[in-house]
């Protein structure tokens, strides 16, 4: 006996067709950011992550596939997951990595501020990370972090999900993080903000250790000075921050544009 299938209409709608026009410029902007910590060469392989709130879905996030590497990221490859762990759209079915979901789920949590999480494990930002007094007040690019780091001890590879507590306890209120024995992190209220602090951070931790290679005493920048410069730049309409993104993005357009598709 015959029997009457009735099949569902397939949706042929691209990823872009069917996501908000806001979503998909997120996207674009993390794709991006994926982009340029690849070319800065800050990545660890497949490892570490950038995270992007979607814009009109406070619980849900956009993160990389666990098995490509930065310079594949794609705006339409990336992951959209919830605060569970939930893949709630995986185009690439490589799922996310557990560790990645800790850290950067205990962000979006407790920060709807934030909208971007940076982490990395490069070798001068481990070797900050190792060092008991942490990030030091040696230049320009430090001070602008001064009494705005915070500290989290080391607790193994992140994959309890109970360390979420203690990471946001941490945190507190601040946007730069260093992770003890591990690597840094930033946020930001905008993917290029969270870029931006970890372009200073790292390049603060690279000053770093090379100013203590050279077996000279430092010269540490006083708490005043320091707090003026932190200050400066911290205030509001600073040129820059419309300026860098559309310069970075134009050069790895020249690069390789395809982060856009």
């Amino acid at each position: 006996m015959a029997t009457n299938v009735v099949k569902k209409p397939v949706s042929r709608k691209t990823l872009r067709e069917r996501v908000s026009p806001a979503e998909w410029q997120t996207r674009v902007d993390l794709a991006a950011c994926y982009r340029l910590i690849a070319h800065f060469r800050w990545t660890d392989m497949i490892y570490t992550h950038i995270s992007a709130r979607v814009p009109g879905e406070p619980d849900h996030f956009l993160i990389n596939a666990y098995g490509l590497m930065f310079d594949e990221i794609k705006a339409s490859n990336l992951v959209k997951v919830d605060h569970e762990g939930n893949l709630l759209d995986d185009p690439t079915d490589l799922g996310i990595n557990p560790a990645g979901f800790v850290i950067h789920s205990a962000i979006h949590m407790v920060r709807p501020e934030i909208d971007c999480v940076l982490h990395t494990h490069t070798a001068a930002g481990m070797a900050v990370s190792s060092q008991k007094q942490g990030l030091l007040m040696l230049n320009q690019h430090s001070m602008r972090f001064h009494n705005r780091v915070a500290y989290h001890d080391y607790e193994g590879v992140a994959l309890d999900v109970d360390e979420r507590d203690r990471l946001q306890k941490n945190l507190g209120d601040k946007y730069v993080l260093i992770l003890r024995n591990h690597g840094l992190l930033t946020c930001g209220r905008t993917v290029r903000e969270a870029f931006d602090f970890m372009y200073y951070l790292q390049r603060s931790c690279e000053a770093q250790i090379v100013a203590q290679s050279a077996g000279v005493e430092l010269i540490l920048g006083g708490d005043a000075v320091a707090e003026k410069v932190a200050m400066q730049f911290e205030r509001p309409n600073r040129p820059s921050a419309q300026r860098d993104w559309p310069a970075l993005t134009r050069m790895i357009d020249r690069v390789d544009p395809s982060y856009k598709d």
